[in-house]
């Protein structure tokens, strides 16, 4: 009981990606374009799938909740991370690392479910056509997004109802842009090896036991495309193809990550930037350059927005 009479540390100090001068310049320009682009792209594709009345569809709906995650997911530690590469000393508050770790498990377990969402309604769409208006109703399409951000949030509170009762007495340097769980339990004033290396392997397993569902639900999809047309095929296989590509993107580095805590690899740093920033942005690049439907609808909305914003209202003098 004696180490939990400690006073508890009150901020964290974040190393960063890198402490070379030329090189944090070089990243906040990068970094700042790509989470410009990140928002924008999101974004408009939001508004797109909202505002376009043929894809108020299912997959669709979907697809726009994953736009709003990703979103959330690209905010959690980028803007910071960017104010910090002109940061002398980069720190965080103890509260706010802890709130890093909550939002960044409540995004990506949200994601996890919407992308298994996203691989259920192409299944039911290809290979149960007939059913198809019936299985994905409104509501059910409505209730797999609830069930998506409520597993999320419970998700994440598991992992912090154990991390906010541990003792953190220092040290207090965090050797990463954000806070994570992996680096901030190995902090603890406490031997939490083995239950920290449990509570952590279990995000690993979860994302691991969720990826293989998804490859075996994309595989029984494709080999149920040979039996359809050609033009028919080719459309899904290329849906297939770039839903396939944003779980591979999505959970690698989650699996790396989680089922091997408690490593110091500059290939963690890499990955962490990668499903936190990289992938974000390919979300919409993916969907909107591989499908034709959400291509031409941004088209169209950016072509009306910018006729409209060069329209000129005529100014008729006052009588």
């Amino acid at each position: 009981m004696e180490v939990f009479n400690h006073s508890r540390v009150s901020e964290f100090v974040l190393l960063g990606l890198t402490d070379s001068p030329d090189l944090q310049i070089f990243f906040f320009v990068v970094f700042s374009i790509f989470y410009l682009l990140t928002m924008l792209g999101n974004s408009l594709i939001l508004l797109t799938v909202i505002s376009t009345s043929h894809l108020h569809s299912p997959m669709y709906f979907l697809l726009s909740n994953l736009s709003l995650i990703d979103m959330c997911l690209s905010s959690f530690a980028t803007p910071k991370m960017i104010m910090d590469f002109f940061a002398q000393r980069k720190t965080i508050s103890f509260e706010g690392c802890i709130s890093q770790i909550f939002f960044l498990h409540l995004f990506t377990g949200t994601e996890i479910v919407l992308l298994i969402s996203m691989s259920f309604d192409r299944y039911i769409a290809i290979c149960k056509p007939l059913h198809y208006s019936t299985v994905m109703s409104q509501r059910v399409c409505f209730g797999l997004v609830v069930t998506s951000w409520t597993v999320g949030f419970l998700h994440t509170l598991s992992q912090l109802a154990f991390t906010l009762y541990l003792p953190f007495c220092g040290p207090n340097v965090i050797d990463s842009f954000f806070c994570d769980l992996p680096l901030v339990i190995q902090l603890a004033c406490i031997d939490v090896y083995v239950l920290g290396i449990f509570m952590i392997s279990t995000s690993g397993v979860i994302a691991l036991l969720s990826f293989l569902l998804l490859l075996s639900s994309y595989i029984t999809v494709l080999v149920t495309i040979k039996d359809h047309s050609s033009t028919g095929s080719s459309k899904a296989l290329s849906t297939c193809t770039a839903h396939f590509i944003v779980v591979l993107m999505f959970f690698g580095p989650c699996i790396f990550i989680y089922m091997w805590p408690f490593t110091n690899f500059l290939v963690d740093k890499i990955l962490s930037v990668f499903y936190t920033i990289f992938t974000p942005l390919l979300n919409p690049l993916i969907y909107t350059l591989r499908n034709q439907e959400v291509k031409t609808a941004v088209k169209k909305k950016l072509y009306t927005q910018y006729f409209n914003l060069g329209k000129t209202t005529p100014q008729y003098p006052m009588q």
